[in-house]
């Protein structure tokens, strides 16, 4: 395989690769949706509160100007508080308005990309202000897909303005005839037609948009197959690395057991393949414990561990696959081999008494 092919990102990314990836804020993310929801969001207050806000601004301006003779603003104090008052007048009275739109934009981001709130976009980098990669972001595929975006837009928003005011072209000589208040009356209506068939163009492209940004991340977040094994030796460690240590743990605990030999009551054989090493204190322990066991080596080992230190060797086939399956080194036999046990460990004690 050629190093070319080896550094290919041919992989899809990991689970940690995608959390980096979201730490330094890079995500699939398109600016399309918040746009079309404010603006969709605010063609639904002026259809449903249009009205309420364009009559109580009316009435607060009219207030002013029939009232402004009577004002005394003698000093900057006045002048402030006077601002102030119109300020939070007007403030109120288009509060539902930029609420909503506050919840849009906000409700769009969290639907694209959840909570997320990093510094890192705003680290300054000197690779930021480097113009030879500003100029190949400037002829970058992300670039010419961001003017083709935005020459469909003019385009498709342009041609719903024509096909609307084209349909309604019937009216305009009616026009003529009505007065003021008609004629921005059916203003108001055509150009809130025009917005709504253009939000409904807008919400289409960036639905369209969106899915080309997940498809350019995954792109871009892809891992080489070098990469994931890198990843995967910092998160496991290296496997050459783990193997020692597990060698290391094998050899120390193996010697642990061998050391527990010498303290064993019986050993209890198969009988070359299989050694158990079982101890039993009747003053210190409620069941018999198996202190070592092993097969083939291992058990010739605990065989000769026994012999040298005068630990019976007792032979019994059918006990000794039973103990080597259903204990572990430190347990405590079964309780459905107690008896087998027992009578081995009277055996042992019978021995030693006639030793004795």
């Amino acid at each position: 395989m050629s190093q070319d092919n080896f550094q290919e990102k041919t992989e899809q990314a990991t689970p940690k690769r995608r959390e980096d990836t979201r730490k330094k804020g890079k995500v699939a993310q398109s600016k399309e949706i918040p746009s079309v929801l404010i603006l969709i969001s605010s063609l639904g207050i002026f259809f449903f509160s249009g009205s309420w806000i364009f009559w109580n601004l009316s009435d607060f301006m009219r207030g002013i100007f029939q009232n402004i003779g009577t004002m005394h603003i003698q000093n900057v104090s006045a002048v402030s508080a006077f601002s102030f008052k119109i300020f939070g007048q007007v403030l109120l009275i288009l509060a539902p308005f930029m609420l909503t739109v506050l919840i849009a934009g906000i409700a769009a981001n969290l639907f694209q990309v959840g909570f997320l709130f990093t510094g890192e976009p705003l680290t300054p980098k000197l690779s930021k202000i480097d113009p030879i990669k500003g100029m190949k972001k400037f002829f970058s595929l992300k670039s010419v897909v961001e003017l083709v975006k935005s020459l469909i837009k003019i385009l498709l928003i342009g041609a719903v303005t024509f096909l609307t005011v084209k349909g309604e072209a019937g009216n305009f000589t009616a026009l003529m005839h009505m007065e003021v208040g008609s004629i921005l009356l059916f203003i108001g209506k055509v150009a809130f037609k025009i917005s709504f068939y253009a939000c409904l163009v807008l919400l289409v492209l960036a639905v369209l948009d969106y899915a080309y940004q997940r498809w350019e991340y995954e792109k871009d977040i892809k891992m080489t197959k070098q990469e994931v094994k890198e990843e995967s030796k910092q998160r496991d460690g290296d496997p050459q690395v783990k193997a020692k240590i597990r060698k290391i743990q094998l050899e120390m605990s193996q010697r642990r057991m061998m050391e527990s030999v010498p303290d064993a009551t019986v050993v209890i054989t198969n009988p070359t393949r299989l050694a158990i090493a079982i101890k039993y204190d009747s003053d210190d322990m409620a069941a018999p414990r198996v202190t070592a066991k092993g097969a083939g080596f291992i058990a010739l080992r605990i065989r000769e561990i026994a012999k040298e230190n005068d630990v019976p060797l007792v032979e019994n086939k059918p006990l000794a696959q039973s103990l080597y399956k259903a204990a572990e080194i430190g347990e405590y036999i079964p309780v459905n081999l107690y008896r087998a046990v027992a009578e081995i460990l009277a055996y042992v004690y019978r021995l030693r008494g006639m030793g004795t």
